[in-house]
């Protein structure tokens, strides 16, 4: 007859219970579909719809596990298909793209949920916005237009879509500046305002890279600087707020959230998946050609990012009485 000590049996125990463990974490990082839908919440042919289409064919070309399958949605300024991800079952197969949009929204009262209502995944790329100006604006330097601001306060016209965060470009800037501006309604995002600065519609605006390097050089466009840590090569004479005395960097800052309650193991497969694609050369290459930097942050450190860019927003809110401080 075999004796079975009881360090044996604990042993056995110890083993088989980890082996479950194991198998338990390997089924809670199971995600029950072979596409994920990727929520672009604007038009396929935005920047985003752009960037995010990128991801999708850099990502799927290494045959993953899970492929993505990109769908714009747009409407509400980002808002409906927040709405739509933010409803979905948390299983790892509906991914939002998202930026500073979803505080935004959160402020304007056009969604109940701020960043915190999603787990993020993943901070993956950085486009700074330049503060733009009509060639024929009376001002030639950032200095001079912030010293017009103010002796002129909310009277200059300035192209934004109202609420959204071309319009918190400026309410950030007059919050660092003390200065005030007269927003002017422009539909058609970035490349409306360029219209409007181009025929004088519009005085001030902001700007993309595209026409920072090439309708400045006739003098139709002026850029005064980049809201950047560190100017931009493809831009090398355009100073940063910063060099320039204003303290502030702002960006389209685009990343990737899922549901609520998403498990932790879905979540870290799909910062491992982003974090591979930003890794590839090619398409590093692609983005550096728009102005656009890789960024990654992962899960925690995209979370300490968007707490910290929400409370900057909702402090400039408050100050100027936007949305629900009004």
């Amino acid at each position: 007859m075999t004796r079975i000590s009881a360090k044996s049996v604990l042993s056995t125990m110890v083993i088989s219970g980890s082996l479950l463990m194991g198998a338990f974490s390997a089924q809670a990082a199971d995600i029950p579909c072979k596409t994920a839908k990727l929520v672009v919440p604007w038009g396929a042919g935005g920047g985003t719809g752009v960037i995010f289409s990128i991801f999708e064919k850099t990502i799927n070309a290494t045959n993953p596990d899970v492929k993505i399958k990109v769908v714009a949605m747009p409407g509400q300024g980002g808002a409906k298909g927040a709405k739509e991800v933010h409803g979905a079952k948390p299983d790892g197969c509906t991914l939002l793209a998202i930026h500073q949009h979803i505080i935004v929204n959160y402020i304007n009262g056009v969604t109940k949920f701020n960043y915190d209502g999603f787990e993020t995944v993943a901070l993956l790329t950085d486009t700074p916005e330049l503060i733009g100006a009509s060639g024929s604006a009376p001002y030639d330097t950032l200095e001079e237009m912030l010293a017009a601001a103010k002796a002129d306060p909310g009277k200059i016209p300035t192209g934004v879509s109202m609420g959204a965060t071309s319009h918190f470009l400026w309410i950030l800037l007059g919050h660092k500046t003390g200065t005030d501006y007269k927003y002017v309604p422009f539909q058609g995002g970035t490349a409306g305002r360029i219209t409007g600065l181009l025929n004088g519609t519009i005085e001030l605006g902001g700007v993309n890279m595209a026409a920072a390097r090439t309708q400045r050089k006739d003098g139709s466009l002026k850029v005064f600087a980049i809201a950047a840590d560190k100017r931009d090569p493809l831009i090398p004479d355009v100073p940063t707020l910063k060099e320039l005395g204003v303290d502030m960097t702002y960006s389209l800052t685009r990343g990737v959230v899922v549901p609520k309650g998403t498990s932790p193991e879905i979540v870290k497969y799909w910062a491992a998946t982003f974090k591979k694609a930003t890794e590839d050369k090619a398409f590093q290459a692609q983005q550096a050609s728009k102005g656009t930097a890789i960024v990654y942050k992962g899960p925690k450190d995209y979370a300490t990012w968007f707490e910290s860019t929400s409370n900057d927003f909702l402090a400039a809110a408050k100050q100027v009485k936007v949305g629900r401080f009004k």
